[in-house]
């Protein structure tokens, strides 16, 4: 089940006109996916991040009714958390990220681009992270909007920044983009998967402007490789 983000604007999403696109969107072809970023493996970010030193106060839910089981965990470089993959589509409409094709889609991001304009969920490969509150607040660890992550599914890697906010008791969430890039289906109705995606945050680091996709893979691929070999 996915979780509506909560972005810093959600008060007034109701507010927003719908977006109507043309029919046609629903027959874009796919891009392809990404695989790997870079030339850190997924198993040695796996192995880097195999054993857990918790820094979250409390545990967070996967989605609504789930149990309260996943910890952020730490390092001195990065904080990391492992768990499902939801489907954030919201930001700018696209032909795939809109009213239609998403319920809950919402035109609002917490972060925005350079020019002001919302991100775009099909576009950026970006991670949501959960609302500061009593259980973690990223921001005590140097996690903003723009911070650099390596998303791990599988034999896959995928960087991104963080582009977006969410419930405050809920984590495991990424752009349409970042999915589509993991090979994990897409979809904001059906896609995303149960489990196996490791989220790597890297502490203190940040892409400007948000959007410099080309930005994030350099600052993640350097980052990487100092978190597996422990500096």
């Amino acid at each position: 089940m996915r979780v509506q983000s909560l972005t810093l604007a959600a008060a007034s999403a109701a507010l927003l006109t719908p977006t109507t696109l043309p029919a046609a969107a629903h027959h874009i072809e796919q891009e392809p996916v990404v695989w790997r970023e870079g030339a850190v493996t997924a198993a040695d970010l796996l192995a880097r991040a195999r054993d857990c030193t918790q820094v979250s106060r409390g545990r967070y839910r996967s989605d609504d009714g789930k149990p309260a089981d996943i910890p952020v965990c730490g390092t001195r470089d990065a904080v990391f958390w492992k768990a499902d993959m939801d489907i954030d589509c919201d930001g700018r409409p696209t032909a795939r990220c809109n009213r239609r094709t998403d319920p809950l889609f919402s035109e609002m991001t917490a972060y925005q681009q350079a020019d002001g304009r919302h991100l775009s969920a099909e576009q950026l490969p970006y991670i949501v992270v959960p609302m500061a509150s009593r259980i973690w607040n990223h921001r005590d660890h140097g996690v903003r909007g723009g911070s650099v992550a390596a998303v791990v599914y599988r034999d896959r890697v995928q960087y991104a920044v963080v582009g977006d906010v969410g419930p405050h008791d809920i984590i495991g969430e990424a752009s349409y983009a970042t999915a589509r890039g993991l090979g994990i289906e897409p979809d904001p109705r059906g896609g995303g998967t149960a489990s196996g995606v490791t989220y790597i945050v890297f502490k203190d680091s940040q892409v400007k402007p948000i959007e410099d996709h080309a930005a994030a893979v350099a600052t993640g691929e350097r980052l990487a490789k100092m978190f597996v070999k422990g500096k």
